[in-house]
């Protein structure tokens, strides 16, 4: 394994170390949690999907993900923060970005980026696994048959969608931020996707990752030998005991983009 300089990424046109970390906790994904628990059909989400705040255990878990990275050396600090525009993204960057000036370590605003936002759910956006099970029968049978990749609900997305302006993100950023160590706060599935996008993942490799990426979690890439190599995947022990959430409502699945939840 080469250990890359700034130079060797510049050179190889990509970010010397690119860190997406997944939004803390938000109130609808405790909410849906909440209902799928109690099996309701109705979890009582009534803002837009873009609209959905931190809850105050996200709040404290970006604070956690903040002090983290303020304690970091000097070449692990991030030089430029992008973000989805989806106020618990954005919020999570913010507390981040507050984290590392209190530390003396100050980094420019977050560049909001509508290519990190979270995968549209369509009509399913905001619907606990009963409601779904209950309205849509039939989308809960097409989205079996299909598989999660290529799945897409009325008006939302699928993950290859995702996948195409992810992709497209990424050109931009291997260009503009070249050799530069980049922070993206977005979603679950964001995460996931850049993983299959970034490591050429089969889809049954894809679906092959357990687990749900976790609140405030880290996923890592580093420059090495002309590309961008996973380093680190869901890292959470930057969390206080206590504070290490998925809430991956029952019935999602750990690809992200819950196609009910509308708050990855």
């Amino acid at each position: 394994m080469h250990i890359a300089t700034t130079d060797d990424a510049i050179a190889w046109g990509v970010p010397a170390e690119l860190v997406v970390v997944r939004h803390g906790q938000s109130t609808g994904n405790a909410a849906l949690a909440a209902a799928d628990a109690a099996g309701s059909q109705d979890a009582g989400i009534t803002e837009r999907n873009p609209d959905i705040p931190l809850s105050p255990l996200g709040r404290e878990q970006a604070g956690d993900l903040g002090r983290w990275f303020a304690s970091l050396p000097p070449e692990r600090i991030p030089q430029i923060i992008e973000s989805s525009p989806y106020v618990r993204a954005r919020d999570t960057a913010d507390i981040v970005r507050d984290e590392l000036a209190r530390a003396g370590r100050a980094v420019p605003p977050p560049v909001l980026d509508e290519r990190l936002r979270d995968r549209e759910t369509g009509v399913l956006s905001g619907l606990p696994a009963a409601a779904r099970q209950a309205r849509f029968p039939d989308e809960v049978r097409r989205r079996a048959h299909l598989g999660e990749l290529y799945y897409r609900p009325p008006g939302g997305e699928s993950l290859t969608d995702v996948a195409l302006r992810l992709r497209s993100f990424l050109r931009d950023v291997c260009r503009e931020q070249a050799g530069r160590r980049v922070l993206v706060a977005a979603h679950d599935a964001v995460v996931i996707i850049l993983r299959f996008v970034l490591e050429g993942l089969t889809e049954s490799e894809l679906v092959a990752l357990s687990g749900s990426v976790a609140n405030a979690s880290v996923t890592r890439w580093v420059a090495d030998t002309g590309r961008l190599r996973l380093a680190d995947y869901n890292r959470t022990g930057h969390l206080r005991p206590g504070r290490i959430r998925s809430d991956q409502p029952h019935g999602g699945h750990p690809l992200g983009g819950h196609p009910g939840a509308g708050s990855g």
